[in-house]
């Protein structure tokens, strides 16, 4: 299978940014967005202009802010929110115009109170007048994956006539499941006669933690594009994972035989940064980037990694830009990584007295979560029958003296 560029189209400031907690200020987007410049994605959905005067100035200054990164601004297929995106976007190198519109039936009678025909009208003349500010125009289906494939091939075609260059195909209520993801763009693209003059994207979302599973298949089914945040922010259980996409791509390059721009060292920089902006911080065994992405604390576990981190890690923390791999001591732990920990702090035992001090350390770790350097260091002076005056190595860096210990191979 031959190579192919996947475009990373983030939407942290945009989808992200607009879920429930993780609102920035202007400053905050600005730098947020210098951060995705460095990370390397392709296009930063920077807001939605015609939201409020904010969201506005801050697509605005993000466009006099980056320099290699395009900026899109999302619009409802309406000609103010089209003219506003256009304003928002204007000091770009690149900018992108996103415009949108739901077609399921459901959204259409229920929501929109909009006939097909409506819809179809309002898309056409949206892209067309998007066109008019800038040649990078992208059109949204919302809920595409629970419409009519007639209705919505009909809607496709006709937005490429007008001037899109990328579709996008969102599963927008993370209904679907990887095998229909697949056969849904599959279908679409093969059945658009024009499909060859855009670039088809995919924006799945998690409400049934399908999202990375389903990009992952819209990739294998011809997607060259895809919608995702980092650490997977977003409306309601949030988008695909940004990080996760990625290293899958690489990780799994057999499988998945496309290339990014991102540079993945920056992943956890970004991953940091967010949570330092939101105040949200991700789940301790969140892929990736999570605190025990790349923690071990069960003994076979930490005896493998000792021996080959392969064993255990299936990519090197540092190409993800964790430090390094952590082993942590508590109940679950083996004798080695007890061994290994004492070796680092200057604290040379015999195998004797390595015994002792590893049934107390876990007699320790049954009453307390976490079992610190000066934990072991006490109880190293309890069986040796001195105090330790020997003052302990320093933890390597970005290793809490809580968390356990940096290993490298």
């Amino acid at each position: 299978m031959a190579e192919s560029r996947l475009v990373i189209f983030d939407t942290t400031l945009r989808d992200g940014e607009q879920a429930p907690g993780f609102s920035l200020r202007v400053d905050e987007k600005v730098r947020m967005a210098r951060q995705l410049e460095a990370l390397g994605v392709d296009i930063i959905e920077a807001g939605f202009p015609i939201a409020s005067e904010a969201d506005a100035e801050a697509v605005r200054q993000i466009s006099q802010t980056v320099e290699s990164t395009v900026v899109a601004a999302l619009a409802r297929c309406a000609p103010g929110d089209v003219d506003r995106a256009a304003w928002a976007i204007k000091p770009a190198r690149r900018g992108r115009i996103h415009t949108f519109i739901a077609t399921s039936d459901l959204h259409l009678s229920r929501k929109l109170n909009f006939t097909r025909e409506q819809a179809l009208g309002a898309a056409v003349s949206a892209v067309a007048r998007a066109r008019t500010y800038t040649d990078d125009v992208e059109f949204s289906a919302e809920d595409a994956t629970r419409t009519d494939p007639d209705f919505l091939c009909q809607v496709i075609e006709a937005v490429i006539d007008a001037g899109a260059t990328t579709i996008n195909l969102p599963d927008t209520v993370g209904y679907s499941t990887p095998d229909e993801i697949g056969s849904f763009f599959v279908e679409v693209i093969t059945r658009v006669t024009n499909a060859d003059k855009a670039t088809f994207s995919a924006h799945c979302h998690d409400d049934l933690g399908l999202a990375v599973a389903n990009t992952l298949a819209a990739i294998g089914a011809g997607a060259r594009q895809v919608e995702c945040t980092i650490n997977g922010i977003g409306e309601r259980a949030g988008n695909a994972s940004l990080e996760e996409i990625v290293m899958a791509t690489r990780v799994r390059h057999d499988r998945l035989a496309v290339s990014t721009g991102v540079r993945t060292e920056q992943l956890y920089a970004a991953s940091r940064l967010l949570t330092e902006l939101t105040g949200e911080s991700v789940q301790a065994n969140k892929a990736i980037v999570g605190r025990n992405a790349f923690a071990h604390e069960a003994g076979i576990h930490q005896d493998g990694m000792l021996k080959d981190r392969r064993c255990y890690e299936i990519m090197r923390p540092e190409d993800v830009g964790v430090p390094q791999s952590t082993l942590v001591l508590g109940r679950h732990s083996g004798r080695h990584a007890v061994a290994r920990r004492c070796e680092q702090l200057g604290l040379i035992l015999n195998r004797h007295d390595l015994d002792k001090v590893y049934r107390q350390m876990v007699a320790l770790a049954d009453r307390q979560k976490h079992i610190h350097d000066d934990d072991l260091a006490n109880i190293v002076a309890a069986v040796l029958g001195v105090p330790v005056t020997t003052r302990l190595r320093e933890t390597p860096p970005g290793v809490s003296h809580e968390a356990g210990y940096g290993f490298g191979v």
